[in-house]
Formats: structure tokens, sequence, C-alpha cells
């Protein structure tokens, strides 16, 4: 399941939808805002994407994590939009059988999506932005 949303996330609302008896691991990546960046205060991030394109790359990473690692389900969801400090803007969530799976597929997805994926982050700082990696 792939979400590209302006809204909160919830990581617990996640890990409910992939909750199954025969799973023996739900893994839960969460990129948070963090306060400073190389000795510089972060005020804030914004987040923009091509969402067309970018639903299409996930769901291409989504696909080739079921051929790669056997997993019940994933699920990326991405914030869009400002992210204040300390605030969610990735979870990426996976069930599986067993936990190596799980933490490959989590990687995998990380590495692919800051790679890939049309989506876009500006930090701001004090008394400046800059758009990373773009």
């Amino acid at each position: 399941m792939i979400y590209i949303t302006e809204n909160i996330l919830t990581t617990n609302k996640y890990t409910q939808e992939l909750s199954k008896e025969f799973c023996g691991s739900i893994l839960v990546f969460e990129g948070i805002t963090r306060e400073y960046t190389d000795g510089q205060k972060v005020t804030k991030l914004e987040y923009e994407c091509y969402e067309p394109m970018a639903k299409i790359m996930l769901e291409e990473i989504e696909k080739e994590i079921f051929e790669k690692w056997e997993i019940h389900d994933i699920i990326i969801a991405h914030r869009i939009g400002i992210v204040d400090i300390g605030e969610t803007s990735l979870v990426v969530s996976v069930s599986s059988p067993h936990r190596q799976a799980s933490f490959d597929a989590i990687q995998y997805v990380i590495n692919r999506l800051k790679k890939d994926v049309p989506i876009w982050k500006k930090e701001f700082f004090e008394n400046s932005a800059s758009w990373v990696n773009s």
C-alpha cells in the first residue's frame, strides 16, 4: 500500500493494518525531522513531489520487494508539504513470517526511494534554506 499525503503520519495505524497471526515480524521505519543538520538548526522541512510519477515508482519498488523477499505486506507512506521538527515524514512498514526479510526490505525501500522517487526535500534553517540532494 502506498500513501502520499499532507496529513500527519501515524505509525500505529500502519502497524495495525499489517498485523496478521501468521507473520512473526512487523518492522517499522519512521523518518523524523531532526533539529540539526551539519551543525545548523533546522526550523522545518518541506517536501514536494511529482505525485503521479512518485506513485508509479513506489509501486515498482513495492513489486520488487515482493519478488525479492518473502513478505506478507508492505506500507510506504510519505508526507508532503511542511513537516515540523519531531514530526514523521516517512513510514515504511513491512510484515513477514521472519524478521530478516523485513529488515532487508525496509533498507531496500529507503535506498531506492531516496535515489529514484521524485520526492524532493527542502531544509529550512534559521537564516537560509536549501534543497537536499535534488
